[in-house]
């Protein structure tokens, strides 16, 4: 048995003594020692370690590392990586893990570990948070005060191999989290990240079309087809019949909504109403106060960017619409929903779509993103 393979093996017996929930999944992934990773990496099958690495850690850095590849797996971070940079991808995930091991008093961070709480609470608590926090032109290999432990490799394989690995990597973190707490080990910190991990995650974009798809009684046809496709001769059907009525879009623009952000959202409700078609588009940028207010036809070309700064009131906007002498479909709000002035509930369907907070008095609300 080499030293390393030993140190290994005593620092997951240690873990299930202090530690059941990470010793619970650490223990069920199998271990590949090879000098083909530089620290560690997973993917959620499995932990490589290079064992020169592991041979010039302490044991209580050994049971921290084991924990951050627990963490990856925890937090899913496999599974999410979309199209963003491989190595900002993990920094972020870093910074995320860390700062939870770091809050739960596991093992010791080796030394140049990135750990920056600050810059966790101002990304949401998210890795995807975090990541769009990251200088761009640092995403591939900046200067980020500290350096990453590991490398969490993305799951790969097919579209069904993928969700089959996604499934049980859930089922290990719900297996994990009931043996925790079988054990009386289990904190209330910890136990948020578990329910927020295993709770199912939906797409707002997907909400969105729903809410607003459905408030419109039309059919599709190809008479009209999309025009954002016909560039890439894709001639998809549009909706038809009567046309939607009024929408308002009101924008928070009071500093805590990103450009980022801005832009996804822009981008995916210009798509939205290009399909749907109503009659009016009236777009509400707030802040306390209602700052700027455009209105486009159904030819126009919608577009969306930031006006005001400020802090944050939402009666204001529906005190505008009122003014504007039109019976609106829905009302889309795009926030952080860190406010405590939301105004009367309106005779109109409205949805909160939130970068931040996930209560809101009456209406719907969809996240913009996990809170993990």
């Amino acid at each position: 048995m080499s030293n390393a393979k030993e140190m290994m093996g005593k620092a997951k017996a240690a873990l299930i003594l202090e530690q059941p929930f990470f010793a619970s999944i650490i223990c069920s992934l199998p271990m590949i020692e090879t000098d083909a990773v530089p620290t560690m990496a997973t993917n959620g099958k499995y932990v490589k370690y290079n064992p020169t690495f592991v041979e010039g850690m302490s044991p209580d850095e050994v049971k921290f590392v084991l924990c951050h590849e627990v963490g990856h797996c925890m937090f899913q971070h496999m599974f999410r990586r979309g199209d963003r940079s491989l190595k900002g991808w993990n920094v972020a995930g870093d910074y995320v893990i860390n700062n939870l091991l770091h809050d739960e008093r596991v093992g010791r961070m080796p030394e140049g570990g990135l750990h920056n709480p600050a810059l966790v609470q101002a990304g949401g608590g998210t890795t995807e948070g975090v990541y769009d926090l990251l200088p761009e032109g640092d995403k591939d290999g900046g200067d980020f005060g500290g350096t990453s432990i590991d490398l969490c490799e993305d799951a790969g394989g097919s579209e069904a191999d993928v969700a089959e690995a996604e499934a049980q990597v859930k089922v290990m973190v719900a297996q994990a989290a009931q043996a925790a707490k079988m054990c009386g080990n289990m904190s209330a910190g910890l136990q948020r990240f578990v329910d927020a991990a295993l709770k199912p995650k939906v797409d707002w974009k997907d909400v969105l079309r729903r809410f607003v798809s459905a408030k419109a009684k039309i059919e599709y046809t190809f008479a009209r087809p999309k025009r954002r496709f016909i560039a890439d001769d894709l001639y998809l059907p549009s909706l038809s019949g009567n046309s939607m009525g009024p929408i308002v879009v009101a924008v928070d623009c009071s500093g805590s909504i990103g450009p980022a952000e801005l832009n996804e959202f822009a981008a995916e409700v210009k798509g939205i109403f290009e399909d749907v078609r109503p009659s009016e588009t009236h777009v509400v940028y707030f802040d306390s106060e209602v700052s700027h207010h455009d209105k486009f036809e159904q030819d126009d070309d919608l577009h969306i960017e930031a006006h005001g700064g400020g802090g944050t009131a939402f009666s204001p906007i529906f005190r505008f619409v009122d003014t504007l002498d039109v019976e609106p479909v829905c009302c889309v709000v795009l926030t952080d929903l860190y406010c405590s002035d939301f105004g009367d509930p309106t005779p109109y369907p409205t949805l909160w779509v939130t970068t931040g907070a996930t209560d809101a008095p009456w209406g719907e609300v969809v996240e913009m993103r996990p809170k993990i």
